[in-house]
């Protein structure tokens, strides 16, 4: 069997897993395909995801759900504005032996786990928040001087109401940066509604079962990074990224007058990655304009913003988004 051959089977094979990991993920968090695709990409890619939408939607079930179905070490904590970073991190406690003599024993955090869900991530001081930034982007802490090392793999998925805004305080720019998608939680439709009702309100509730273990969610990871990705898809890449920054020579003259800042290249590297999860999600071998055209907004949506004068006009930056990419995918595969 050739290198090739042996590649395509691995990603066959990861398809075939992740499909019973979805199925596992769905018997309890029923419906919003959509919202267990991206969680599913952000841990494929090895990043973080950023949860928006109001209370009751599952989001808490749904991170429960995932640390069980994908064999990781999971914790939670309730942000609010008086948690301190040590709360997260953990402290310094000082032990009195039998024989009288003292030192210092580190008490870990809930930080050191595997799959943190920090709920409602807004509401919790600048200097909390920042605790968490080192988390995020070394898989390490510093504490009391010296670096510690976070569970392997280590993943954020944060949650954010985005109607509740009194008394919260808005994540900086650099972290979420660190999000490598945003992942809107909306109402589900009637119908699925209507099985949640039924599912959850009986004398039992839908268990889900473990299909991955945290080392083959590496290998996993390690896989996605060697999927081929062609050069129209790459091209398209940045293509897209780059429209979005107002300063560009070629940027259109309606995000120059709509966006204040853009996308840096941290976001074309996780476009890159999220287009390769999409492929393995839906059982092929690499990734298409589609795929960019898909994911475009998740990833770029929280790496950019609105002017004062757009966001006074109503204007929409899932629709500036949607539109650019479509015209771009369009310019691509007329070419």
């Amino acid at each position: 069997m050739t290198q090739a051959d042996d590649m395509v089977a691995q990603i066959e094979a990861l398809g075939a897993k992740l499909g019973t990991a979805k199925q596992s993920i769905t018997n309890r968090f029923i419906g919003q395909e959509r919202v267990v695709d991206l969680t599913l990409t952000a841990l494929l890619c090895g990043g973080h995801g950023l949860l928006v939408g109001l209370p009751g939607l599952g989001k808490t079930l749904l991170v429960e759900t995932l640390s069980t179905v994908m064999g990781l070490d999971g914790s939670r904590v309730q942000f609010t504005p008086d948690l301190m970073p040590a709360d997260i991190l953990g402290s310094e406690v000082l032990d009195t032996a039998p024989d009288g003599s003292r030192a210092f024993r580190f008490v870990e955090g809930p930080v050191f786990c595997q799959l943190l869900m920090a709920d409602e991530i807004n509401r919790a001081s600048p200097r909390t928040q920042s605790a968490l930034l080192q988390a995020m982007q070394e898989k390490t802490v510093t504490v009391a001087g010296q670096d510690r090392t976070l569970g392997i793999p280590f993943h954020v998925l944060a949650t954010q109401n985005p109607i509740e805004q009194e008394g919260t305080y808005p994540l900086p720019e650099a972290q979420l940066d660190r999000f490598l998608v945003q992942i809107d939680v909306a109402y589900p439709d009637r119908d699925t509604e209507r099985d949640i009702l039924l599912a959850t309100t009986g004398d039992t509730d839908a268990q889900a079962t473990q299909v991955f273990t945290a080392q083959e969610l590496l290998d996993a990871q390690r896989l996605l990074r060697r999927m081929p990705v062609g050069d129209s898809v790459v091209e398209l890449i940045l293509d897209l990224v780059r429209a979005f920054r107002p300063e560009e020579e070629g940027a259109s003259e309606r995000v120059r007058d709509t966006v204040a800042w853009g996308p840096g290249p941290r976001a074309a590297q996780a476009l890159m990655l999220a287009v390769r999860a999409r492929a393995l999600l839906q059982g092929r071998l690499a990734p298409s304009a589609e795929d960019v055209l898909d994911m475009a907004r998740p990833v770029l949506s929280h790496r950019m913003a609105l002017n004062f004068a757009a966001r006074a006009r109503g204007d929409s930056l899932q629709g500036l988004i949607d539109e650019t990419a479509i015209r771009l995918t369009g310019t691509k595969a007329a070419a």
